[in-house]
């Protein structure tokens, strides 16, 4: 493996902290820290591991988290090769990462909740310009909560953005309750598992599709049945008819089949939306709109060809969602699979193996 060198030369391996102070357990923080940043959009070669990178002051609501653990998400990849320029670009060099896992260093004036040394995992929202790969991430108060003793660092910095997402298109868009029938489209992604493991907690009978090394552990969180997409028609092998669908893959086929799927008043919804995309075409005037009328134009025809819901699904900060999340996490409900950890001086290592599919599971970068 290549261990990423620091922009000043450096091996990144041992940090020097600068000018830090504490004062008082509400904590007055200043100083700097090492952080991985994003000066322009390409491959994984453009990352780099700078060291004494301010870490700003903290707002009122807001919480400094001294990071053990940060996944790898495939926002995090995409981001990194150009996806939301439109959004990103102005701010460049920007800091990547979502999910984040550790001790709580600091708190802002009007936070509550949290203490400092106090254990915590969360995930910031997808349009979040400072990013968790960094020794120390601030989030608000309500994109953390208490990380449960019966997981570690690593495991628990893999669920909350995945799971976040399966939450806002299951619990926020579509509602759904206990004994309806859900879809998983992808069922073998970190978004897919955390939308199995949430449903089935919350009494629903589950179906996913995936890849056939993915069937027995789709299985083993609880799902009724599990279809390998590559050696099985998806169409002929699932019966019935569901209140829900979350398609994971978002290509013009599975859209197709998730919406055949569903019964009269149900709810299909894609994480590929195409706001980003068609703002990075044509930038936010003239793209913003576009996306907004092509949604609602999908949305319109859906309702009145199928009868059903459509819906364009992001990650959304969600207190009750985390609260579940966190529950489901301390009862072992919800699990995501770490397959491949990395110490963030390899960040690079990281990217590449994801972007090449050499691990197709769960990636964590240690601090």
């Amino acid at each position: 493996m290549r261990v990423l060198r620091s922009s000043r030369g450096g091996s990144g391996a041992g940090v020097v902290f600068r000018a830090l102070r504490m004062s008082s357990l509400r904590g007055i923080f200043t100083g700097s820290c090492r952080a991985v940043m994003l000066p322009r959009f390409g491959g994984p070669e453009v990352l780099e591991l700078r060291e004494n990178v301010p870490v700003p002051n903290l707002k009122p609501n807001e919480v400094l988290v001294r990071a053990r653990a940060v996944s790898i998400n495939p926002l995090d990849c995409r981001m990194r090769a150009g996806y939301g320029r439109s959004v990103f670009e102005p701010h460049l060099p920007i800091i990547l990462g979502r999910d984040i896992s550790g001790e709580v260093a600091s708190v802002g004036s009007s936070v509550k909740s949290f203490r400092v040394g106090q254990e915590v995992f969360g995930a910031l929202h997808p349009t979040a310009l400072r990013g968790t790969y960094t020794d120390y991430g601030i989030l608000s108060e309500d994109e953390l909560t208490e990380k449960p003793s019966s997981v570690s660092h690593v495991e628990a910095s893999a669920i909350p953005f995945a799971a976040l997402t399966a939450w806002r298109a299951l619990k926020s868009n579509a509602r759904v309750t206990e004994g309806q029938r859900v879809l998983v489209i992808g069922g073998g992604g970190a978004v897919g598992l955390a939308a199995i493991q949430l449903m089935v907690a919350a009494g629903c009978h589950v179906t996913a599709s995936c890849g056939g090394q993915s069937k027995e552990k789709i299985l083993a969180t609880g799902a009724e049945q599990a279809v390998d997409y590559t050696t099985e028609d998806i169409e002929l092998a699932i019966k019935g008819k569901f209140d829900a669908v979350l398609d994971t893959i978002g290509v013009p086929e599975t859209e197709r089949i998730g919406i055949n799927f569903l019964r009269k008043g149900g709810n299909y919804m894609t994480l590929q939306g195409e706001t980003a995309s068609l703002t990075d075409k044509y930038g936010l005037v003239i793209g913003l709109p576009l996306a907004t009328s092509l949604y609602t134009k999908k949305k319109m025809q859906y309702r009145y060809s199928h009868g059903i819901d459509y819906w364009w699904t992001y990650m959304r900060v969600d207190a009750e969602g985390l609260a579940e999340i966190r529950r489901l996490v301390g009862t072992g409900k919800l699990k995501i699979p770490v397959e491949k950890t990395f110490p963030i001086t390899e960040v690079i290592a990281a990217h590449e193996a994801k972007e090449k599919k050499k691990i197709t599971g769960k990636v964590v970068l240690e601090l």
